[in-house]
């Protein structure tokens, strides 16, 4: 699989108890990605952060460590982004979504061995 140099990344922010039906919200956003073929996906978990409603999600408060920060970053050519959206939309009821343009300096290895 190829990405062009010129791609972009689409940043996902969502929490950690958000849900697509019956699973987790990143787990289908992830998942949906790989099935429609785009390059990669990585979930990274915050430590802190706070959203649209100004609720402080951080992991030092035990009553409030559950529902954690989510990024989901995704990169891969504009095409593929852009098809990507609309499911995308589908699936959050919740969150934000940004997207910026990046260059991409390596994507996998050479195995020039």
């Amino acid at each position: 699989m190829q990405i062009p140099k010129q791609a972009l990344i689409l940043r996902i922010f969502i929490g950690e108890n958000d849900k697509d039906v019956s699973r987790p919200l990143y787990e289908a956003i992830v998942l949906k990605a790989r099935e429609m073929h785009l390059a990669g996906a990585t979930v990274l978990r915050g430590a802190m952060g706070y959203g649209h409603s100004s609720r402080l999600h951080t992991s030092k408060i035990l009553r409030l460590s559950e529902d954690l920060p989510l990024v989901i970053e995704i990169v891969d050519g504009e095409e593929k982004i852009n098809a990507f959206l609309p499911v995308l939309n589908d699936m959050m009821t919740s969150g934000l979504i940004t997207l910026e343009k990046v260059q991409v300096l390596q994507y996998g290895s050479d195995n020039k061995q």
